[in-house]
């Protein structure tokens, strides 16, 4: 069985597909569920973020299982399968490890070296893993990736200076402005992403931060940790009149911030600049607000253009987190290959033990004389000789473990033993 990985991201995909293919809250159980009754999908995990939708999977048959989950991406996008087979990437087996402690790294984050994505990456593993669809081979490859994003982000400065997606959202916004000193900010939403903003506001200097979202206690409760205020969704309107920035990235699964609703708001700021970046896909903003006079419109695309302007010293960090990562995959590699052939070791020695056990009883009419001192060191001896046997085969297939030869002993372990 191999694992595989298939996905879209923002380097291969326009932001409305992925916003077609996102997968959000609730969807994800569906999305499991539905992915795990293909006939060549095993164990699987969907991770959903900004910049990418990827599903994770144990293959029973590669092929198979490629044009499964393709078909997973088809149905989200309203479109024929063979229409992305130039938009989809796919690896397997040792480059689908990789890819994935890559990504955890922060190695293929738009905004290299983020941060949010390790927490997206174990969030996701864990819906899986309560969902029960991720097994002991995908557990693994989780925990060993969670494991090495870590490792990249302490032995390397990959994450120096803006380190993520939120941050990089404010650091935009005041790069539009010039300062965001004084200014009048509005956020939208009270997730993560709402909070990372905040977070980041604290040392941009804006003179009202101001936090909506459709619970407002919610909003009251994040407003509160950086002396901001809350209002309601409903009284947004109010409030677009007097903002200079409006920043979102909600998880909501459409648009909430229509042009209907706010275009009467907006004109009534006789053009007055206003900085709206909408960080959330899929979008939470009609583009169409954009059009709209003094509105400045940014989106995850702008973002990624930002960004990698702001790249060259997280950049020389590349190669130090790349060692990191090859390092890690082999180390994945040797613990996964142990554990292929642990079930085949722990067949011999037990087909071994069997065979002991029935000789001793066979034997055991011309051992009544003996003393039970001397019965268990017959027991010993028998026990000894087993292990020693067994001993060099037992090193051999563990030591090529996950190679050709390997593959060769065990299966001539398989044959010579009948396991």
């Amino acid at each position: 069985m191999s694992i595989i990985v298939v996905g879209l991201n923002h380097q291969c995909a326009p932001l409305p597909l992925l916003e077609q293919v996102a997968v959000r809250g609730d969807e994800f159980d569906k999305a499991l569920d539905g992915l795990r009754q293909c006939d060549n999908v095993g164990e699987v995990v969907v991770l959903s973020t900004c910049h990418r939708t990827e599903v994770y999977a144990v293959a029973e048959r590669f092929h198979g299982a490629y044009d499964d989950i393709r078909s997973f991406f088809a149905d989200r996008a309203e479109v024929g399968a063979a229409e992305l087979n130039d938009r989809l990437y796919v690896h397997y087996d040792d480059d689908a490890v990789r890819h994935l402690l890559r990504l955890a790294s922060g190695l293929e984050s738009a905004v290299l070296g983020e941060t949010e994505i390790l927490g997206q990456v174990k969030q996701s593993w864990e819906t899986a893993r309560i969902a029960g669809a991720a097994g002991s081979t995908l557990n693994l490859l989780f925990r060993h990736a969670t494991e090495t994003g870590k490792r990249a982000r302490f032995e390397t400065g990959i994450s120096r200076n803006i380190t993520s997606v939120s941050h990089a959202a404010v650091a935009m916004a005041s790069d539009r402005l010039g300062s965001l000193v004084e200014r009048s900010v509005l956020v939208v939403g009270a997730g993560d992403m709402a909070a990372g903003m905040l977070e980041s506001l604290a040392d941009a200097g804006p003179s009202d931060i101001v936090v909506a979202n459709r619970t407002e206690s919610r909003a009251a409760a994040l407003a509160e940790r950086a002396d901001g205020r809350a209002i309601a969704l409903a009284d947004l309107a109010d409030q677009i009149r007097v903002v200079d920035v409006l920043l979102t990235g909600t998880g909501a699964s459409s648009i909430i911030l229509d042009h209907t609703d706010l275009a009467g708001a907006i004109s009534d700021r006789n053009g007055r600049p206003l900085i709206i970046v909408d960080v959330a896909v899929p979008r939470d903003v009609d583009p169409a607000l954009g059009l709209l006079p003094g509105v400045t419109l940014l989106d995850m695309d702008d973002l990624s253009e930002f960004a990698q302007r702001g790249r060259d010293e997280r950049t020389r960090e590349i190669a130090a987190v790349e060692e990191i990562v090859d390092a890690e995959a082999a180390r994945f590699s040797d613990v996964r290959s142990a554990r292929e052939v642990a079930p085949l070791i722990a067949a011999l020695h037990a087909d071994a033990e069997a065979v002991r056990q029935a000789e001793l009883i066979r034997s055991s009419r011309h051992l009544t004389d003996l003393t039970e001192a001397q019965q268990q060191a017959v027991d010993d001896l028998t026990r000894r000789i087993v292990a020693k046997l067994l001993f060099r085969p037992t090193v051999a297939v563990k030591a090529d473990a996950g190679t050709p030869k390997g593959d060769r002993l065990a299966d001539s372990v398989r044959d010579l033993f009948d396991l």
